[in-house]
């Protein structure tokens, strides 16, 4: 038997591909899949055409989700027996601790210390996870992956937006002990379409263990 695994966390910042690797992750691993609710968020329209005036509201939501959806995960146990996961286990895609990273980028100075005081009272029901699965790609990539995507409210997105999102994510994970990272170029990966770039992607993640590791693919195109 190998090391247990009871809740495995993929991260990273806008069309990064978090919710598709959690997606086939889950499924390989006959895990349940807790997603973000993104599109249940009434505000966050409002807050690509104003981001100042619907910030606070927006976060809020996500902070209070994100909570609800993953305070029920200290109850869930999981195995890996053999590259397999017992059923019952998770796959998110997003970890709770990372709402501080949009916090920080898009509250004023009063609103994130209001912010902080609902995020110290709700972070002890959150379970962490046995490891992030952290996904990079620069900042051209993910604009180009959010033009592709075609979401109609992320179309006006402001491309410097996009840059410090990336660079907070990274300095949040250069930071960021509270479980094992692997840290994942994707530029040149294609785990979707691609089942070898996924293979050699879910064996890295397996024998990952402790602290953090820097994961490229050795597949160039």
């Amino acid at each position: 038997m190998e090391r247990g695994l009871k809740y495995i966390a993929v991260e990273g910042p806008i069309c990064v591909g978090k919710t598709a690797l959690a997606e086939l992750l889950a499924r390989r691993l006959q895990a349940r899949l807790v997603k973000e609710a993104i599109e249940e968020n009434p505000f966050l329209e409002k807050f690509y055409r104003d981001s100042r005036s619907f910030a606070f509201q927006t976060q809020l939501f996500f902070l209070l989700t994100r909570h609800r959806q993953l305070r029920e995960l200290s109850q869930v146990e999981m195995v890996l027996v053999d590259g397999a996961l017992v059923p019952g286990g998770v796959v998110s895609d997003y970890l709770f601790d990372k709402d501080r990273i949009y916090a920080t980028l898009n509250l004023t100075e009063n609103e994130l210390a209001l912010y902080y005081r609902i995020y110290d009272l709700l972070k002890g029901d959150i379970p962490k996870p046995d490891i992030v699965v952290y996904l990079q790609a620069q900042v051209e990539v993910l604009l180009a992956r959010i033009r592709q995507r075609g979401r109609h409210f992320d179309a006006d997105i402001d491309p410097e937006y996009v840059k410090s999102l990336a660079n907070l994510y990274n300095s949040f994970f250069f930071h960021y002990e509270d479980a094992p990272v692997l840290i994942v170029n994707t530029d040149r990966l294609d785990f979707i379409g691609e089942d070898d770039d996924f293979e050699e992607l879910f064996r890295a993640m397996l024998q990952h263990h402790s602290g953090r590791k820097f994961y490229s693919p050795r597949r160039r195109r």
